[in-house]
């Protein structure tokens, strides 16, 4: 909605280190100044409402659906690009990795989409709304993608790299046509051809490890942030933690949540986890991570919404404060991912913020990312 200007935020309650009627003065892309407000090009009544730091999420994997929609019906990536932006900005989401996952199948999570999408990314950056940025989720029995991901941290396209491996998990379910089905569908080849695939892959098995080193090597080298993925044990997350890899992604169960909570470690888990009341896949509760205190982030995973709700619902089950819960979608991943610049409503900070209506299902009324007013959905702050 137009470039950066002077906006007064006035009336609402901002959220300081709690709730505070307060205004706000956004210059230059940044807050400038807390109720100290002069004249601005651009003035939002936000009476009644709460006015909240953006969104920041660390993985999110739902533009998937922009670009596949259905099985084997696939869209142009800037098209569908620029439409998961606009979901992102209706949800309050300001800054967003997309986690792109790069496999050893073909189809959506293959090589020829993994690459297209690293380029659209980069390409299309400037006219998104969303700080958008390049998660790349690498399975790591996919051997032959190393040498493009060793160019790819060289030249600072990725933003953040996960070591994901899903290899195994699928040759131990390849009698279950229900588990693999929709990975075969993705694909588009045949269930026959799909298992053949997956035993030639597993069969390199004993590469895996130092491919895995050399790859955390070249992302500590250029100051990568990196994530394991479904931490099986807590020897798994130690082994990870050896090379560098300072966040659990979705740890498999408490006892590997507690080792990487022991040292300090950044934990993630999805807010549709917290907004279904627990895991579709039987992983730990996210809510009950939340109350033990192992469970420092949260992330979109599959659904943008469900990281606005999240948090209300944690305030009123008593899981933890608001302010609490809102500093696991904005504060703790903004500083997991290095990004010191947001995640809090302080002079000097991206004005990147969200107006929310309270409600039963939180209403987004309004969003901000880097000064710009990106989303509005009543005009009635106008005035």
């Amino acid at each position: 909605m137009g470039d950066s200007v002077s906006i007064a935020i006035r009336g609402g309650q901002v959220l300081l280190e709690g709730l505070e009627r307060c205004d706000l003065y956004l210059e230059d892309g940044r807050i400038a100044d807390i109720d100290g407000v002069g004249e601005a090009s651009l003035t939002l009544d936000a009476t009644g409402l709460l006015v909240l730091p953006g969104l920041v999420d660390c993985h999110g994997d739902a533009f998937e659906r922009h670009i596949m929609p259905r099985p084997r019906v696939a869209f142009d990536i800037d098209l569908a690009l620029r439409d998961a932006d606009r979901a992102l900005l209706a949800n309050g989401i300001t800054t967003a990795f997309h986690g792109v996952t790069w496999s050893w199948e073909p189809g959506l999570r293959g090589a020829e989409n993994a690459r297209a999408l690293a380029e659209a990314i980069a390409r299309l950056q400037p006219e998104l709304g969303a700080d958008t940025r390049f998660h790349l989720r690498h399975e790591t029995f996919n051997l032959e993608a190393e040498p493009q991901i060793l160019a790819w941290l060289a030249q600072g396209r990725i933003a953040v790299l996960a070591f994901n491996d899903h290899t195994e998990g699928t040759l131990k379910a390849r009698h279950r046509p229900d588990k693999i089905g929709k990975m075969v569908e993705r694909t588009g080849l045949t269930t026959e051809a799909f298992m053949a695939l997956v035993e030639t892959v597993y069969a390199r098995k004993s590469e895996v490890e130092g491919s895995i080193t050399r790859l955390a090597a070249a992302a500590r080298a250029a100051g990568v942030t990196m994530f394991s993925h479904d931490d099986m044990t807590p020897e798994m997350r130690a082994s990870y933690r050896s090379l560098g890899v300072a966040v659990a992604e979705f740890p498999i169960d408490e006892a590997t949540a507690r080792e990487a909570a022991a040292h300090g470690e950044a934990i993630v888990f999805g807010a549709p986890n917290v907004v279904r009341g627990g895991s579709h896949t039987g992983c730990p509760s996210a809510e009950e991570m939340v109350r033990a205190g192992l469970c420092t982030i949260l992330a979109s995973d599959y659904y943008y919404p469900a990281l606005a709700l999240a948090p209300f619902l944690l305030a009123r089950s008593g899981a933890a404060s608001f302010a609490e819960a809102w500093a696991l979608v904005s504060h703790a991943p903004a500083q997991a991912l290095g990004l010191h610049d947001r995640g809090v409503i302080a002079p000097g900070k991206r004005a990147d913020l969200v107006l929310v209506e309270e409600g039963p299902q939180p209403r987004i009324v309004a969003t901000i990312a880097g000064g710009r007013l990106v989303h509005l959905a009543d005009q009635r702050l106008l005035g």
